[in-house]
């Protein structure tokens, strides 16, 4: 790589769009020198680039250290189409929308990051594409199927009627996908309707073969799920963020440090 420092950008760019193998517009970002190694930042459920990874810091962290960062919204978020079809948010879907933005930029392979429902779809792209990922990180991975604890009755109610939930866990999703204000509620529902078809669950029998770093909050409640599916990974580490729980691991510190060393091995950048 060039010795010469990229200019760092962290101000949120005008998205360059890319459609889909089904005809959606996908969202997607860039920072850093094109030569660069690249670094491709997907965020998890209800949020989006800018809010997993730019207001967070990543983008800046990453561009400061070298890297070229793309970032995308999954289809359902931020600036990208929003379906209320469930039958749009297979994890074949999502894996084949990263391989759409992948070709459109000319990239190979890239070093991955990706949170929650981020990380979930980065292990089935390690797996099922695995020349397109070198290594990656994969933050609050497993679930156990969370979206599958929300009332998909209850939700629609509120989104469609205002009536008011009264299920404890999908009253926080339903926070949780309000609090972003580009979200589509129905849209969300719709991914959470989706993902209950196939195989929405890592599958620790195929775990990717690349060097993954797997990082999980001390406070959120799939720590150990995730210690576990960590070690059926050949080349998987483990990490725990102290103080943290699923909702902002995304904004620690040391969770953007422990990722910079992760990406930056020996013979990496220097």
């Amino acid at each position: 790589m060039d010795a010469v420092a990229p200019v760092v950008r962290t101000e949120m760019p005008q998205p360059s769009f890319i459609m889909s193998n089904e005809g959606y517009q996908l969202a997607t970002y860039a920072w850093g020198d094109p030569d660069a190694e690249t670094v491709l930042c997907v965020h998890g459920f209800a949020s989006s680039c800018r809010d997993n990874w730019v207001e967070t810091g990543w983008v800046r962290m990453l561009t400061a250290a070298g890297y070229r960062v793309i970032g995308v919204d999954q289809r359902g978020h931020g600036a990208s189409d929003k379906p209320h079809d469930p039958r749009a948010y297979s994890m074949s879907a999502f894996v084949g929308d990263l391989i759409a933005v992948l070709d459109t930029y000319l990239v190979d392979a890239v070093r991955y990051v990706g949170y929650s429902l981020g990380a979930r779809v980065g292990w089935q792209l390690a797996v099922d594409a695995p020349e397109h990922i070198d290594r990656a990180v994969l933050g609050g991975i497993p679930d156990g199927r969370p979206l599958g604890r929300l009332r998909i009755d209850q939700a629609r109610a509120y989104a469609e009627e205002g009536i008011p939930v009264a299920d404890a866990v999908t009253q926080n999703y339903v926070r949780l996908a309000e609090r972003v204000p580009q979200n589509d509620l129905r849209a969300l529902i719709a991914l959470a309707e989706g993902m209950r078809f196939g195989d929405a669950d890592p599958d620790p029998a195929r775990p990717p073969a690349q060097p993954v770093l797997f990082a999980t909050g001390s406070e959120d409640a799939i720590l150990e799920r995730s210690r576990t599916l960590a070690a059926t990974a050949p080349n998987g580490t483990f990490v725990e963020i102290p103080g943290r729980h699923h909702f902002n691991t995304p904004g620690s510190r040391a969770f953007r440090d422990a990722a910079l060393e992760f990406l930056s091995p020996a013979g990496g950048i220097a």
